[in-house]
């Protein structure tokens, strides 16, 4: 890939994009870095840089977060390292050991969750960890940026010595202030600082009695500041001690220097790797405020964007709370040149700067607002002519520019290029103009180029539908109130609406009728053709729209009903089990009340106890039987494969079918019983038994004790004859 030229990324509004991305850097470098950015040309250090991107935006997303990058600059200090016998401030040596503990954290982070972000962690491993040099500054520095005082036996030794000095001064000064306070020499306020020593505060009259250097007076001459004789030598002791302190301080931060200037172009590479990490973290940010991600890059030549929203214009309707229409668009190589027409304002320029922006964007390693499903693919040249580009500097006029820029597309256009032109052949004649372009267009389409162009020149229109690999294109207009609604649609011309444009703005019909005249009439009949069309997709799309919310109506419906019938069909199943149950527990009652009964004729507890055990051992032995049965069946359920179980229950239905059937002629094949009024009996699907109450016409009126029911005599049949 060659580096895409300035102009172009200029024509496109990239470098509002870099001043965006330098706003979410946190460091300085980083900043200067984002303003620098450019398309890359080697096309495996792109992808690295796009998936660094893409795992660094999904740390966002979880919680594994990566650690704080920032870090003061040492470019300074990276000059004097590479100067001899040069020092180092304390600050520098603390931005330094800082830098070295930051790239150690990164290690460590990206090596314990190298399966979660592998391209980055890559990118740490072209690093070394660097122990030594933190370790030596923090041997000689403190957290709070002091030397310490081991970091010498000299300095340890003169600190000692500045703090006795010390002492013995405010011993001394102490005396002297007690002596003279008790002599009435001193004024109120007794003592004083003056350049950074202490003096004593002594009335202008008894200057003479008090022994000492002056170091100065108050305003009104009242007061004459004295350092006192005795602490002056001890003054001059410790001033000596000091000087020999910031000697020995020097030679220590120079042997540390020293120690790690060889280090240098390690520090060097922790930087760049830092001012990397301050990138992506801001290229991630970027990302993530725009929904954009990383599309599929396919090695063919096609680029397909669904749902595509132009960056800027994206951020900018978000401050204002206001929607961005996306685009879906698709070049491939059946389809490689895209004819967009139609009247302006109906954001035909939009759609071209989006196509450019995102594919310029891409190429520098920024992830795109596009819909996953989106494929996308590098090219070597991205070649663009938007605007008018008048230039009163060089004498050119607009069409003389837009041909010095077509010759340049005639020159370096191929197979690998994609161009983007706004307003194809303007600027010149129409007829000779629309000529020219469409030569030019030929041209490219030759090359097998891939491009998007906008014009209004109806021949332009005509080659696109005539040529196999290019497509016509239009921004739809909404055809009543002829507001533009800014959706691309592939396949068609679109109408430049001008007599209907300018009927809206209020020019006089009778002026507009006479426009008509003047024309090729079959041009406006081409033109109204086009205009029709675009009426009648827009109602079909409208159609379309309604008729899919119809359809969604209609299953959620559909859906609710099936959950309703479930729930009524699970509620009857419910009941059916509940009266089962309480019609066993009527019948159990009944054995009980009528052992009760005999109890309470006979008296005999033997009969009475044997009974009751007879009851309670016949339904253990149900309960047994129903427990043995499941654990058997959960048994074998373990057991079988899900085949298996298939083709057991597909068995055990036929067997059901067939002892069902045989059932039905059995029943055929009998007698049919005499049912009297007394009988006991059940229906041929249910359990529960009943009594007739009365018969009537193939009809009876069964008693099962808390209702009856009127049934036809064929479905029962009989318990039990009454005696």
């Amino acid at each position: 890939m060659e580096p895409i030229h300035s102009k172009t990324l200029q024509d496109l509004e990239f470098p509002i994009v870099l001043e965006q991305l330098a706003a979410r850097c946190t460091t300085e470098l980083g900043k200067e870095s984002a303003m620098e950015l450019e398309p890359l040309t080697h096309q495996e250090t792109l992808l690295q840089q796009l998936g660094q991107t893409s795992e660094y935006l999904a740390s966002f997303s979880n919680e594994n977060r990566i650690p704080n990058h920032g870090f003061d600059a040492i470019t300074k200090e990276l000059k004097l390292l590479q100067i001899e016998n040069t020092v180092l401030e304390v600050s520098g040596f603390r931005r330094i050991a800082h830098l070295c503990t930051t790239i150690s954290l990164h290690k460590k982070f990206f090596k314990k969750f190298r399966e979660y972000y592998p391209l980055l962690f890559a990118f740490t491993e072209g690093i070394q960890e660097n122990t030594f040099i933190p370790d030596e500054i923090g041997a000689v520095i403190d957290k709070f940026g002091e030397i310490r005082d081991n970091a010498s036996a000299d300095l340890k030794r003169i600190r000692l010595d500045i703090n006795s000095v010390r002492g013995k001064i405010n011993q001394s000064f102490g005396a002297a202030l007690s002596r003279y306070l008790s002599a009435d020499f001193l004024d109120d306020i007794k003592e004083s600082i003056v350049e950074n020593r202490r003096v004593l505060a002594v009335k202008a009259m008894h200057r003479r009695k008090v022994k000492g250097t002056v170091m100065g007076n108050s305003k009104t001459g009242s007061i004459v500041y004295i350092v006192p004789e005795t602490t002056l030598q001890y003054s001059t002791e410790l001033s000596n001690l000091e000087f020999e302190e910031k000697e020995e301080i020097r030679r220590i931060l120079l042997e540390l220097t020293n120690a790690i200037r060889p280090e240098a172009s390690a520090l060097e590479a922790f930087q760049y790797f830092l001012t990397h990490m301050d990138m992506t973290a801001a290229k991630a940010k970027y990302a993530s405020e725009m929904n954009a991600l990383l599309p599929e890059i396919s090695a063919e030549r096609k680029l397909i964007l669904r749902d595509a929203y132009h960056p800027l214009l994206y951020l900018t309707n978000k401050q204002k709370k206001e929607r961005t229409w996306p685009q879906t668009i698709e070049l491939q190589q059946n389809n490689r040149i895209i004819v967009i027409s139609g009247p302006n304002a109906g954001g035909k320029s939009i759609t071209l700067k989006t196509i450019g922006l995102l594919q310029v964007m891409l190429q520098s390693g920024l992830l795109i607002p596009v819909h996953e499903r989106s494929s996308v693919c590098f090219f070597d040249k991205v070649l663009t002519d938007i605007g008018d580009n008048q230039s009163i500097e060089n004498h050119l006029s607009t069409y003389s520019y837009r041909l010095k820029n077509m010759n340049q597309f005639l020159k370096r256009c191929n197979n690998r290029t994609l161009f983007l032109i706004d307003e194809f052949g303007t600027g010149s004649d129409p007829e000779l103009g629309g000529a020219l372009a469409e030569a030019f267009l030929e041209v490219f389409y030759e090359r097998e180029a891939f491009g998007v162009i906008t014009t209004h020149y109806a021949n332009l229109k005509l080659l696109a539908n005539e040529m196999p690999h290019m497509t016509n294109a239009n921004m739809q207009f909404d055809n009543r109130t002829l507001e533009p609604t800014f959706q691309l649609v592939l396949g068609e011309a679109g109408s430049s609406f001008t007599f209907e444009v300018a009927q809206k703005n209020g020019i006089p019909y009778s002026l507009i009728n006479k426009a008509k005249k003047k024309i090729d009439r079959g041009k406006v009949r081409f033109d109204a053709t086009i205009s029709k069309l675009q009426k009648e997709r827009s109602k079909m799309s409208k159609t379309e729209s309604r008729l899919q919310g119809e359809e969604t109506k209609a299953k959620e419906e559909a859906a609710r009903l099936e959950k309703l019938n479930a729930r009524i069909k699970s509620k009857l199943e419910n009941y059916q089990e509940l009266y089962d149950h309480n019609q066993r527990m009527i019948h159990l009652g009944n054995k009980v009340n009528d052992i009760a009964e005999r109890y309470f004729h006979d008296q005999k507890k033997r009969p009475l106890i044997s009974e009751l055990l007879r009851i309670v051992e016949t339904e253990n032995s149900k309960r047994k039987k129903s427990s043995v049965k499941e654990a058997k069946a959960k048994k074998a359920l373990k057991k079988q494969t899900a085949n298996e179980l298939e083709q057991k229950l597909v068995k055990v239905r036929k067997e059901k079918v067939v002892k069902r059937k045989k059932a039905i002629q059995a029943e055929k094949a009998k007698p049919r019983p005499v049912f009297k009024i007394g009988d006991r009996v059940r229906m041929h699907d249910g359990k529960a038994v009943g009594s007739i109450d009365t018969l009537e016409k193939g009809k009876a009126i069964v008693n099962y004790g808390l209702f009856t029911t009127n049934v036809s005599v064929d479905l029962l049949e009989l318990v039990e004859a009454k005696k």
